[in-house]
């Protein structure tokens, strides 16, 4: 099964994902109204500091969460959870995890790990698709890896490994959760390099999990940024680098050592999933809203007490954000223009 020409390879279309409280305590609302769409070789990065859903979200896209609401959409079907479906959608979906050294078991060599899956699966060709996935990945020749074991490799060729054992099922779509996040700065960029290469030679789409926003800016496609379980801005590395418009995007990219931005520091930790805030969630915490830019703008009390609609699913090259200031400012700009354009007439 393949995506139609233009329609996303992979989807989650309003997904909600929520823990049930123990005791007394309220349910935890991990990922809260999602929409993603990532088109045939796309690379999509998820980006946020940790504990705002990116995690959840991804194993939900994988099927190893089931959303509480909403569903994960493969080529435009819905993701179905019988065991065969799942075994079936698992080879076209593959996971590539941040820790190669806890991913591979130490007992088994490079050749019994990356043939695991075509086991598994009972695939033909066993040798001959282990020797081709080993090869794309730059362990050449592969046959000098087949008897090694963990152990004797370093972080990088693990890393090669895990990937190969995703590879050599010829997924449409990786699903990477920081995937050179335990790797030393000198190979980071090897990896990086190597799926890049992998996205242009087989067309592979691919989810990029990560707080690394260096990482986001050399190997994405598109961006979508996340706090609190909700996508708060969209779009191309280019466009949310160079003009963020969140708040909490601002923030995030003002760390960056390139930034032209001054360094923001936010106050407090993200708040706890179980108590969502009212109107925008990231408002106990927003820069703009405790300089009094909000309520210049107008908006301070609807970013206290109006619920953010959800983003709807974005294309690439789109950009969007939810936020009322950001909104309040376009509206401002785009009045502007017309009030010039008028004058010149």
């Amino acid at each position: 099964m393949s995506a139609q020409a233009g329609d996303p390879i992979l989807s989650a279309a309003g997904v909600r994902v929520s823990f049930p409280g123990r005791g007394r305590r309220p349910a935890a609302t991990a990922v809260d109204g999602v929409n993603l769409d990532i088109a045939p070789g796309e690379i999509v990065a998820l980006v946020g500091e940790s504990g705002c859903g990116k995690t959840t979200l991804a194993r939900t896209m994988l099927g190893l969460e089931r959303a509480t609401e909403g569903q994960v959409r493969f080529a435009g079907r819905p993701l179905s959870y019988r065991s065969g479906a799942l075994r079936a959608y698992r080879r076209q979906v593959q996971l590539v995890l941040q820790d190669p050294t806890g991913s591979l078991n130490p007992r088994h060599t490079v050749y019994e790990a990356v043939a695991e899956g075509v086991r598994i699966h009972r695939l033909g060709n066993e040798a001959a698709r282990v020797a081709g996935a080993l090869s794309r990945c730059g362990l050449r020749p592969p046959d000098r890896f087949y008897g090694r074991y963990p152990h004797e490799l370093s972080g990088g060729q693990r890393q090669r490994v895990v990937i190969a054992g995703a590879l050599v099922l010829e997924p449409q779509v990786l699903v990477a959760d920081e995937p050179v996040a335990s790797l030393d700065a000198s190979v980071r960029g090897e990896i990086l390099s190597l799926l890049l290469k992998l996205r242009d030679e087989l067309g592979l789409a691919a989810l990029v999990v990560t707080h690394d926003l260096g990482l986001a800016w050399n190997i994405a496609d598109r961006l979508a940024v996340m706090y609190l379980g909700r996508i708060v801005e969209v779009g191309t590395p280019e466009q949310v680098f160079s003009d963020p418009r969140h708040p909490y995007t601002k923030a995030l990219m003002s760390v960056l050592p390139e930034s032209p931005l001054e360094p923001i520091v936010l106050a407090g930790e993200p708040p706890d999933a179980t108590r969502i805030p009212s109107g925008c969630r990231f408002h106990p915490r927003c820069p703009e809203l405790a300089s009094g830019a909000a309520a210049a703008a107008g908006v301070d009390d609807r970013c206290r007490g109006e619920r953010l609609p959800v983003l709807p699913a974005a294309g690439p090259g789109e950009s969007q954000v939810s936020c009322y200031l950001a909104d309040a400012r376009l509206a401002d700009g785009s009045a502007s223009q017309a009030a010039l354009g008028s004058a010149a007439d």
